[in-house]
């Protein structure tokens, strides 16, 4: 099925029904879609502060009430803990299941976290003729744990995740300028080039997501990613913390135009 075209809506519902459990790349194409952290109110301030100092992996789009599992801005009739195809549950940094709702597990005291994701510039790119290579081989994106370090807050510390992209010379000033526009999902890469400058040893094993083609003449360029937090949950072991599987994102009703400075 085509999901490009659809709503995002319709695309949530079919999530919510369980019909859809893998990743979400290219469907919805320019519509925002978001990553996940759900903490207990007593890390809530600390996971804030954590975003607020480092707004380019954890670039907050709505963060909900307390115990709530809808929101409020960015997507209308969404189910927080049914309407992102694939959960990943952490406790004390150990990732202890994965499920494709995560209802039997809502709390009371819990909070959501919605976070800007890299899926939404990628119409952007498409859009100028920028090649996006996992959406051509219809994969998930690389996406690597990185040595660079997050600003540290309260209880969370931690180091960047980063996804990947291949582009060919003439492709890497423009993909620039593009996602430049766009600092509420990711902005500008934090890096281009040469991976082990950023401590990754073999760019073909990504350490979430997949492996995509590198052709002749390439370079990778690598943006912060959503998926920071769960490499910061698994670094700090709060004692319990849902967020998404990686690639298997919300689809807001934010259009990407709106997200554009």
């Amino acid at each position: 099925m085509n999901y490009e075209n659809m709503s995002p809506y319709e695309v949530r519902q079919l999530i919510r029904q369980g019909k859809i459990d893998y990743q979400t790349s290219g469907m919805c194409r320019g519509y925002a879609q978001a990553n996940l952290a759900v903490l207990p109110k007593k890390y809530a301030y600390d996971f804030l502060l954590f975003a607020q100092r480092n707004p380019k992996p954890c670039p907050i789009l709505e963060v909900s009430d307390e115990g709530s599992r809808f929101l409020k801005k960015i997507a209308k009739d969404c189910d927080i803990a049914n309407d992102f195809p694939k959960y990943r549950v952490y406790e004390h940094g150990v990732l202890t299941g994965e499920y494709t709702s995560v209802e039997h597990l809502w709390r009371d005291d819990l909070v959501a976290f919605l976070i800007g994701c890299s899926f939404s510039f990628e119409a952007e790119l498409l859009d100028c003729g920028v090649s996006v290579r996992h959406i051509e081989e219809g994969r998930n994106v690389p996406m690597y744990l990185t040595n660079i370090d997050c600003e540290p807050a309260g209880q969370f510390s931690g180091k960047m995740v980063v996804s990947m992209r291949p582009l060919p010379p003439d492709q890497i000033v423009k993909s620039v300028n593009i996602t430049a526009s766009m600092p509420r999902v990711h902005g500008t890469p934090v890096h281009i080039g040469d991976p082990a400058l950023i401590g990754i040893k073999d760019i073909n094993k990504p350490d979430f997501g997949d492996a995509v083609t590198i052709n002749d003449g390439e370079t990778p360029v690598f943006w912060a990613c959503g998926v920071t937090p769960q490499s910061v949950m698994m670094s700090s072991k709060p004692d319990f913390c849902i967020t998404h599987a990686p690639g298997h994102m919300l689809i807001t009703d934010v259009k990407n135009s709106d997200l554009k400075f």
